[in-house]
């Protein structure tokens, strides 16, 4: 316990320190974000705000898990491999998408970032499998059970869609940011209850970076993390999940990323089948409470709240196996 915190306080001292410097040499880049047209009016403000952040977290992730949590716990390479492939995938988005405004090349085709992202979720879910020979399910109250061949489909798909639930919240300043610290930081006490304390150092060393990170993305945003971190975050945050075996309450730890790739999902089912009609003011759903009235430090201080709810009763569940 004490060695975790110790990794983790480290990393948000140096992640914070490294920020500013960082955040200046994104400003002479000039990597500033196109704002969408189909966000709220009030977001346009945004425009020109520096992306690609979450290379901050990452390299702070990785730096301090090599240095500090990988030599004999070489399992913790498995989440750091995912967090690396879907940061590059995500990176290679959001470089698309800047050099589409500029008149070069576009951003990933949805398609091919599919397929991307379900070759990534397998060899994640093969790692688990053969690597680290995990097969188990941890039901609370019922106990454990081995799915065999099966844990390796549903491995694949809980890492896609809990990236692309991280990703899809990535619209609010600090939204992404403060919901995976919480959820790691969830992730890390499980993982310490099981005595697993490389993966708890671990989970505490993304939560710290995220928070350091957090420090320019709070409102007003001086930078975003961008895809680069958002689909990293993800899928780390579900590789972890089902290395602890509790991936089963994953969607109460991380229940504003179901929460919000699920309004996109109805919001556009519905809109197809009805031929027009919308479920929610907007989607996914941080935007709906704006157009509701709610300024957005309030959305995002109001989803940290059912975050942190439904990562106590997730991690409460984690202990009743």
């Amino acid at each position: 316990m004490i060695y975790a915190l110790t990794v983790g306080a480290m990393t948000l001292t140096a992640t914070t320190i490294a920020g500013r410097p960082f955040l200046a040499m994104l400003r002479r880049l000039k990597v500033g974000k196109q704002i969408s047209e189909w966000g709220p009016e009030s977001h346009q403000a945004k425009a020109g705000t520096p992306t690609m952040g979450g290379l901050l977290i990452l390299a702070a992730v990785i730096g301090f898990s090599v240095a500090a949590n990988l030599f004999g716990r070489y399992s913790i390479g498995l989440p750091l491999a995912v967090m690396a492939a879907l940061g590059a995938l995500g990176f290679l988005d959001d470089l698309g998408s800047l050099q589409s405004a500029k008149g070069g090349w576009s951003a990933l085709n949805k398609r091919v970032k599919f397929v991307a992202f379900v070759a990534i979720g397998f060899a994640a879910a093969f790692g688990l499998y053969e690597g680290l020979e995990l097969s188990d399910v941890n039901v609370p109250y019922a106990g454990r059970y081995d799915l065999a061949a099966w844990y390796i489909p549903i491995a694949v798909g809980v890492i896609v869609l809990t990236a692309g639930g991280v990703a899809v919240s990535d619209g609010l300043d600090g939204l992404s940011a403060g919901t995976s610290a919480i959820a790691f930081g969830a992730y890390g006490i499980i993982a310490l209850m099981q005595d697993q304390t490389f993966l708890g150092t671990f989970c505490f060393t993304v939560a710290a970076a995220v928070l350091g990170f957090l420090w320019y993305n709070s409102h007003p945003a001086q930078m975003f993390m961008g895809d680069t971190g958002a689909l990293a975050l993800g899928g780390g945050l579900a590789t972890v999940a089902f290395m602890t075996g509790q991936w089963l309450v994953l969607p109460l730890i991380g229940i504003v990323f179901v929460l919000e790739g699920a309004s996109d999902v109805i919001q556009v089912g519905y809109y197809r089948l009805s031929g027009g009609k919308r479920i929610f003011r907007m989607a996914p759903l941080h935007h709906h409470f704006e157009k509701l009235g709610w300024s957005e430090p309030q959305v995002v201080q109001r989803f940290w709240l059912i975050g942190i709810l439904g990562a106590i009763v997730g991690t409460i569940l984690a202990m009743e196996v």
